[in-house]
Order: structure tokens, then C-alpha cells, then sequence
């Protein structure tokens, strides 16, 4: 059913969400050299690497996870800052739940699939068609990106070790704030986002790295739940 939807787009409007996803997948895919490096550099083998990009496949949840192993963190905590960033996703299934409408043996693929990116380009497409196709093709792209990229900075070594060096620490971060910006143009958006935002700010120095993304996502999710919203929220997904 859903391929069947996707199939009716016009070619020219598939053309262009895959552009979109591959420009999406570049920036992600530059950040991806950084994780591969830092990964070996941390003392991981270049299977467990790769295994982490394929089986975890969570940008900052496997940075976080390095990230404390580095620090001299113990396996425990290096798991559950990862699980802590982690989280997230399960706020965006919430919200996708209405969009992709998904049941049966397309459930596990989707869920794999599901990122920061795959959910912005899905939730920016104005109708339940774009959204699906753009959903599908960008967790499409950016895992294969992610994956490839994670590969060729794990077997270049040290050579990008410092992801800042080169900025691309900044990279995918930048590449989601321009997808999630065209949302930022509706007020509802912008109560939510400013709203969140100063949750984040106010708990970061008083909590644990991980905890206020956690908690933004939380109180975004906590407003879009409320009852005024719901009916704004059911004629986003509907078809």
C-alpha cells in the first residue's frame, strides 16, 4: 500500500525529494568520517565499527557512546549515555505514527530507518504522499551514506580524528535545522520550539550530557499531546 502511494508521485517531485536526500546524506555522511576515525582512535576494532553503524545506527547516540569510552567510562555508562540520546526516537515514532501509517513486515525496516533526518523531511512534505516517499528515501540515503562514510574514517585512522578541525561537527546538525526550519515559519512550531529550547537550557547545567535533549524532547512531545493540539496534529497526518 505504501509503495503503491508512492508509485502516484509525479517523477519530477520524486526527482527532487531524492536530490533532497542525497544533499541531506552528504552533511551526515561528513560528520560519518569523524565517528569512523574517532571510533578506531577510542580503541574500537574496525568491525566493531562498522557493526555499531549498521546494527545501533545512531549518529550521536554511537558518538556519545565512544565519546565515554574515550573518557575512560566502563561499558555500562558508555551504553546508557547512548540510550539516553537514544530516546529521542521514540518521541519521533509518536509523530510519525499518523504519517507513515505502517503495519505488518514494513514496521522493522521503517523503524530502522528512522533518524533526525528521515523524520524532518518527512514532517516538512506537505502532503501524506511526500512525506511517506520522502521518509522511505532519506532513511534510505542517509543510512547508506552513514554506513560507507563510517567505513572510509575508520580505515583513514587518525588522519580526521578531530572532527572540529575540519568542522564537521557542525555539519549534520546544520542539515537538520534547515529541514525542521520551514516548521519554525507556523506559530504553533515556534511556541514549541522556543519552548523546548529553554527546558534544554535551564536543565544543561545542572544535568548529565544526553538528559536535557531527553527532557526538550519531552516537553515538545508533552504539548503536541495536549488536547487543543490534537486536532491541528490529526489533519497533518490524514490522507
Amino acid at each position: 500500500m505504501v509503495f503503491q502511494e508512492q508509485d502516484q508521485l509525479p517523477r519530477k517531485e520524486k526527482t527532487r525529494l531524492v536530490r533532497d536526500a542525497v544533499g541531506v546524506g552528504l552533511a551526515v555522511g561528513a560528520y560519518g568520517l569523524s565517528y569512523g576515525a574517532l571510533a578506531v582512535s577510542s580503541g574500537l576494532t574496525l568491525t566493531q565499527t562498522q557493526f555499531l553503524s549498521l546494527a545501533l545506527y545512531g549518529g550521536s547516540a554511537q558518538l556519545a557512546l565512544i565519546g565515554t569510552l574515550a573518557a575512560g567510562g566502563g561499558g555500562l555508562a558508555a551504553s546508557a549515555t547512548a540510550t539516553l540520546l537514544g530516546m529521542r526516537s521514540l518521541f519521533y515514532g509518536v509523530s510519525l505514527r499518523p504519517v507513515l501509517r505502517l503495519r505488518g513486515a514494513t514496521l522493522l525496516p521503517a523503524a530502522h530507518l528512522l533518524s533526525d533526518e528521515s523524520t524532518a523531511m518527512a514532517i516538512a512534505k506537505p502532503t501524506p504522499r511526500e512525506r511517506r516517499f520522502a521518509y522511505w528515501v532519506t532513511g534510505a540515503v542517509v543510512f547508506v551514506f552513514w554506513n560507507l562514510t563510517t567505513l572510509i574514517g575508520a580505515l583513514s585512522g587518525s588522519l580526521l580524528a578531530d572532527p572540529e578541525a575540519l568542522g564537521l561537527d557542525a555539519a549534520s546538525s546544520a542539515a537538520f535545522l534547515a529541514l525542521v526550519a520551514p516548521r519554525l515559519r507556523e506559530r504553533a512550531g515556534q511556541f514549541v520550539f522556543v519552548l523546548a529550547a529553554l527546558v534544554a537550557i535551564a536543565v544543561s547545567p545542572v544535568l548529565g550530557s544526553g538528559l536535557p535533549v531527553v527532557l526538550a524532547g519531552l516537553t515538545a512531545l508533552s504539548v503536541l499531546l495536549l488536547p487543543a493540539a490534537a486536532p491541528a496534529v490529526a489533519r497533518g497526518g490524514a490522507s
